[in-house]
């Protein structure tokens, strides 16, 4: 496999061809932040909270969905990064109803961590306050939309690792959600095998196991990962 040369924040590193700017940048031990991502999973820059300034590009290009090249010159931490990401962590918040001091996830909550490393300490934009629903028909699992940022990490982790593909996202702009099998309650999806990726998956409390009080949701990310090498190098344990 060919190898290329990049520069990213003045540090120079060899990498094989088709690895991403994110996993170059990881390889450093340079910190981008992310949402959407899970290691195990597919990307499919949704969140955009990576986005990184490549040199010879007059547009911001996310990190985790961008190949390496040879001869690339980035920068992932310029004032115009960190602008536009805390705008984007504000927006997560103000599209949705996160009252962080009753979430199952508090204080183990991936938007908040992002917020904490943005520097974003309040929300300068109007609140939209949406009419969601909560989910509560699965007789393991809740479904809280309120909380639901659209990551569509539990699309992916039914779909690629579990190979149900209960979930999926309905409609367009301030209407899309997030959906059980046919736009049903989710506790009347047969295709569901009660496996817990999702939960595992969600980076925020809106899918939880149903019993949890707040700040109690513990999340195991390490989990799809170590599923994800499982199967490809039939590496099952008993």
């Amino acid at each position: 496999m060919s190898v290329v040369t990049l520069t990213i924040d003045e540090q120079t590193i060899a990498i094989e061809s088709g690895k991403t700017l994110l996993d170059a940048a990881r390889q450093l031990e340079i910190p981008i932040p992310t949402l959407c991502h899970l290691d195990g999973l597919s990307d499919v820059g949704a969140c955009r909270l990576c986005i990184v300034e490549v040199e010879g590009i007059n547009k911001l290009l996310p990190a985790c969905v961008t190949e390496v090249a040879d001869g690339m010159v980035v920068q992932t931490n310029t004032q115009k990064l960190q602008d536009y990401r805390r705008m984007t962590v504000e927006l997560f918040f103000a599209e949705g109803n996160h009252t962080c001091a009753v979430c199952v996830s508090n204080e183990n909550c991936e938007l908040q961590d992002a917020a904490i490393a943005t520097g974003m300490t309040h929300v300068t934009v109007p609140y939209q306050f949406p009419q969601r629903d909560v989910d509560l028909t699965h007789e393991l699992f809740g479904l809280d939309r309120n909380r639901c940022i659209l990551c569509t990490r539990c699309v992916r982790v039914c779909d690629e690792i579990e190979g149900a593909h209960v979930w999926d996202v309905a409609n367009r702009g301030g209407d899309a959600k997030l959906i059980a099998g046919l736009n049903q309650n989710w506790g009347e999806v047969d295709a569901c095998t009660n496996c817990g990726k999702c939960v595992e998956a969600c980076p925020t409390g809106a899918i939880f196991y149903q019993g949890m009080t707040a700040g109690e949701m513990k999340h195991d990310r390490d989990k799809i990962q170590f599923l994800k090498t499982a199967r490809e190098e039939k590496q099952w344990t008993r």
